[in-house]
């Protein structure tokens, strides 16, 4: 069975979502502070951790920042009462797979959880992807404009892999939705639209041709050619 870490310092909440994995199918450990929450986190034996923001030491994005810094790429779920469009974009930024406010339902929490770690069962193609300046090395999970290398997040690469194996051709969000996050509805949009912009940053340099293109009210090219 897959294990999942659940931090909260509020201990109503922390039992409450134990108990909704726990008959989900999933082992559950509990942390309730961001200290703890570091210590199980390192060991690298949960499949995913739901993570406060507000927690009593350190706070949810400190305690992000520093798994990422560790190479800790599991699949991170903000469940926090700052629900506020900045706020998920924050939290989203920051590096988390997912962000859901409280209040929240038990079902939509196991629900994204599920759909985060699910994984497509083809095995992976070898090789690398490219357009133009741009290449992806899928084995080695490097991706390079240029001489640049690009400083990408797991969520990141798999979005620009997705988009390079479609190149020239039009991605909604809801195809980045269900083929990144496994998502089977354009419930949450905004999801893809943070992710695209803090993606675009990284990928569309000063001075470089932009190669993510938008199409207003439908999603996502990604093209060498330029668009009106």
């Amino acid at each position: 069975m897959q294990r999942v870490l659940v931090v909260d310092d509020d201990p109503e909440i922390a039992h409450f979502v134990a108990q909704g994995l726990t008959a989900a199918g999933f082992v559950v450990d509990q942390a309730a502070s961001g200290r703890e929450a570091l210590a199980l986190a390192m060991s690298g034996r949960h499949a995913a951790i739901v993570l406060d923001r507000m927690l009593p030491d350190l706070d949810g994005v400190a305690v992000l920042t520093a798994l990422r810094a560790a190479q800790i790429s599991r699949p991170v779920l903000f469940l926090s009462a700052l629900g506020t469009t900045d706020e998920r974009v924050a939290g989203l930024r920051a590096g988390a797979d997912d962000y859901l406010a409280k209040p929240f339902s038990l079902e939509e929490l196991v629900a994204r959880i599920e759909a985060l770690l699910r994984r497509p069962e083809q095995a992976e193609p070898s090789g690398s992807l490219s357009c133009g300046d741009l290449t992806l090395d899928v084995e080695r999970f490097i991706a390079r404009r240029g001489a640049r290398l690009l400083d990408l997040k797991r969520r990141e690469f798999q979005m620009l892999r997705f988009l390079l194996e479609r190149q020239g051709k039009m991605v909604t969000r809801g195809m980045l939705l269900e083929g990144v996050w496994n998502y089977r509805s354009d419930h949450d949009s905004n999801v893809i639209e943070v992710h695209i912009s803090r993606l675009r940053r990284k990928v569309d340099g000063d001075g470089e041709a932009p190669l993510i293109h938008t199409v207003r009210g439908v999603g996502y090219v990604l093209s060498t050619e330029p668009r009106s």
